[in-house]
């Protein structure tokens, strides 16, 4: 049996789970909805609901990682009771970090070919239609954006092709660097422009009046959904860095360092944002309109906005590559673990089937437009998004859960047992009632709420 790599240190744990964490939904809505549902007074509800509901699904992933020193493929093999069919979910959730390569490597794409495009002050004197239409336009071109993605995919890959110490953790290290580095220069920029207080008064400072007037409830739900999908739990994608650790730390405390930082960047985020909106009264909607139409218009405004808009684009990037490296390295720890491949082998076929996989996606916007999933304006990607998030995030979620507390699975001594050894903060031995039967129910609350907020 070959030995299982390791991570060099425990810097590179924290980072690469981080920037596995760390994604777009940090930048294109958490500052959106926090806003909408009375700043401070929403951010103090989604932390809540952080510890409560991220926190101890994200320590069982890892345990399972650990225990196993496997990937998600054959954690549950390892770690099942004789003749049950727990690993049925491990198939499953390999196909979960297929499907969010699907739509996550177009979206990096976006962001690289912006980076350059503000560089190259591509928007320098447009009016603000022109702006918008600049991202229209890009939709339209199926072989631009596979030129973006074939960059992003390659890049990634090319990372992970070095193994986990040269190349995943080393470079992951490097950039989610930068991103902080990057984050906190903007974060300056932007509250110190003028008008900008304003901003921040609207984003900070807590508001239920405005909470309440938005509805309370939607508060709510809005803040227990950010904090379950924000560190991209129930597909395996933090469990593969579980089984790259050694048992010096128990998981609580690490788990609880990887919220925060996530959270910092979600926050910081919105400093980037609304101070910069209020300062050139632009409204700050949601999603990608946000990122490419709103903000390249106010860099435009901004002195100096072309330097300030490219690294806005750059620590974007890393956003996206840090992700997408992350959930890279889980699935060719998968595919190396179900087919005995060498790296190089299962960088290469890999490679080549997550092209393949992003075309539907990337033609969704263009050749393929006419296929709308959910009505009239939806794409391809709405759909598989809409698989992911509402569906497989969720319920492997669910079977995390279950299988960490139940008799039937692996057990919660056991589960108990590897989330406390080593140093550093330890798993409550008394949360076992609330993770058995109360956190299950909460996530299928979540599954149901999704599909009501999506049909109803």
């Amino acid at each position: 049996m070959k030995n299982r790599e390791r991570f060099s240190s425990r810097l590179g744990f924290i980072l690469i789970s981080v920037g596995c964490a760390v994604g777009l939904g940090n930048v294109w809505r958490f500052p959106y909805i926090t806003g909408k549902y009375g700043g401070a007074a929403f951010v103090l509800i989604y932390l809540i609901f952080l510890a409560i509901l991220g926190l101890p699904i994200m320590v069982m992933e890892f345990a399972v990682g650990r225990a196993s020193q496997k990937s998600i493929a054959k954690s549950y093999h390892v770690l099942e009771p004789k003749g049950t069919k727990w690993h049925w979910a491990g198939y499953v959730a390999v196909a979960g970090n297929y499907m969010l390569m699907m739509f996550y490597t177009t979206i990096g794409g976006w962001m690289l070919a912006y980076t350059v495009k503000t560089a190259m002050g591509e928007f320098s004197g447009l009016s603000a239609e022109a702006v918008g239409g600049v991202f229209t336009s890009m939709l339209g071109q199926p072989g631009y954006m596979l030129f973006w993605m074939l960059v992003t995919v390659i890049l990634s890959f090319g990372v992970c092709s070095l193994g986990l110490q040269k190349g995943v953790e080393r470079i992951t290290k490097i950039m989610m660097s930068c991103l902080f580095l990057i984050l906190l220069v903007l974060c300056i920029r932007s509250v110190t422009l003028p008008g900008a207080m304003e901003g921040i008064r609207f984003y900070l400072v807590p508001d239920f009046q405005k909470m309440w007037e938005n509805g309370f409830a939607d508060a709510v739900f809005a803040a227990m959904g950010q904090a379950f999908f924000t560190l991209s739990l129930g597909i395996g994608a933090m469990s593969i860095f579980g089984s790259y650790i050694s048992k010096e730390r128990a998981l609580l405390g690490e788990s609880l360092n990887i919220c925060i930082l996530d959270t910092v960047v979600a926050l910081l985020s919105g400093l980037i944002i609304f101070p910069a909106c209020f300062a050139f009264q632009v409204n700050p909607g949601e999603g990608p309109g946000l990122v490419f139409v709103t903000l390249p218009n106010i860099f435009n405004q901004m002195a100096g906005g072309r330097l300030w808009g490219s690294l806005f684009f750059l620590f974007m990037s890393f956003a996206a590559l840090s992700t997408i490296i992350a959930v890279f390295e889980n699935i060719l720890s998968c595919t190396m673990d179900m087919f005995d491949w060498s790296r190089k082998k299962a960088v290469l076929i890999n490679a080549v089937l997550v092209t393949l996989l992003s075309l539907p996606c990337l033609l969704g916007f263009n050749l393929l437009s006419g296929f709308a999933p959910f009505g009239e304006g939806t794409t391809i990607q709405d759909l598989e998004d809409f698989i992911l998030s509402n569906n497989l995030l969720p319920l492997g979620s669910l079977v995390f859960l279950l299988f960490c507390t139940t008799r039937y699975g692996w057990g919660f001594q056991n589960f108990l047992k590897e989330a406390n050894t080593g140093t550093g903060l330890k798993f409550p031995a008394r949360l076992r009632f609330y993770v058995s039967y109360i956190l299950p129910l909460i996530v299928i609350f979540i599954f149901i709420l999704g599909y009501w907020q999506k049909f109803a």
